[in-house]
């Protein structure tokens, strides 16, 4: 994965394969010594020029396609204020992200910044009904009061976000691109609230799945993440267990383009973030009621042992008797929220 813009200074330690960052000269670099050319696969000082061999062209629709993108976040906006309290100033906001503009809320808090940052991703909420910053209405105020600026955002085809009408039958990966985009323009906006050095990410039901797929396409964009109650880490999975039952037609639109998993195994390997878990470089919290009729328990149980299998700082804290939502014990989960947040950003 590739990142532009101003951004990109920040943005430097991300892995090696984030090569969009060479805005500067680099006219006065030294000659490349015969070592380090075997070692980068670079030609050494007075060597003939050297074929490279061909990256493996990935699936347009594909984790591995995001991650070969060169991704840009920028022009975040405040628009009108939505709210004041004693805490935080609530404003409308949009920002770019890969060539659209984003809508979004973003929580201020009072006081002097600047202010860790944390992006938001929120669950599945049919867009026709969709308002904007609807979604982890209790995170997004809770957050802001203890300290962080909170942007929330609405995801493309929702609220007053530009409209990919291929985003669905290509099983929703642009709020991946999204949720890059809004670390990137929080980074990059310049405004004195914002630490952009200090940026965490926030994900409840299919925004949990987002967090997984943002954690393998830009590893260390974010300091820490958070995935609350998250769908699997299969997409099919998530097809046969909410949308086939319902008579969602997208499925048979789904398969006509891109084949069942019995027909095109690949294509269903290359969009689970599972394939792709050695990728992982930030710390991730998994919280999940043992109670959850919605997403099942297992699903996060899956997905946490193979990040940690693949030797990731991940950990999954199951919340007894919980459902899908959270309700009596959600207070004390979001102190073991915070106190992980604290811990990677503070």
């Amino acid at each position: 994965m590739r990142l532009r813009g101003t951004a990109c200074a920040a943005a430097g330690l991300l892995l090696a394969v984030a090569t969009g960052c060479t805005g500067g000269a680099e006219d006065a670099a030294p000659a490349t010594s015969p070592a380090t050319a075997r070692a980068t696969g670079e030609r050494a000082a007075g060597e003939g020029p050297r074929t490279a061999p061909s990256p493996t062209p990935a699936d347009p629709v594909s984790l591995q396609a995001l991650m070969q993108r060169e991704h840009t976040g920028s022009g975040l906006r405040l628009g009108e204020v939505l709210d004041r309290t004693s805490a935080y100033t609530r404003y409308a906001v949009t920002y770019e992200a890969n060539g659209l503009t984003i809508s979004g809320t973003m929580n201020i808090p009072e006081g002097d910044g600047p202010f860790p940052a944390l992006v938001l991703a929120h669950g599945y909420i049919d867009p026709d009904v969709y308002f904007s910053g609807q979604g982890m209405p209790r995170e997004q105020d809770r957050l802001a009061r203890s300290g962080y600026v909170v942007l929330h955002t609405d995801y493309r085809n929702h609220a007053r976000s530009d409209q990919d009408p291929d985003n669905d039958v290509n099983l929703r990966l642009g709020y991946t691109e999204d949720v890059i985009g809004a670390a990137l323009a929080l980074r990059d906006s310049g405004r004195p609230e914002i630490d952009g050095d200090r940026i965490g990410l926030f994900g409840r039901s299919m925004g949990g799945g987002v967090v997984y797929n943002t954690l393998v396409v830009a590893p260390g964009l974010f300091d820490a993440a958070v995935a609350y109650a998250p769908v699997s880490a299969h997409p099919e999975e998530n097809i046969d267990h909410f949308q086939r039952p319902e008579g969602d037609p997208l499925v048979t639109e789904i398969e006509e383009k891109h084949g069942t998993p019995e027909e095109n195994p690949a294509f269903w390997r290359g969009v689970s973030p599972l394939t792709h878990a050695d990728r992982v470089s930030d710390p991730l919290l998994i919280q999940h009621g043992t109670a959850d009729d919605t997403c099942p328990l297992a699903w996060s149980r899956e997905a946490a042992a193979a990040f940690q299998e693949a030797g990731k700082d991940v950990e999954l804290r199951t919340v007894s008797g919980e459902g899908h939502t959270f309700g009596p014990k959600w207070a004390a989960s979001m102190d073991v929220t915070e106190a992980f947040l604290a811990r990677h950003l503070r």
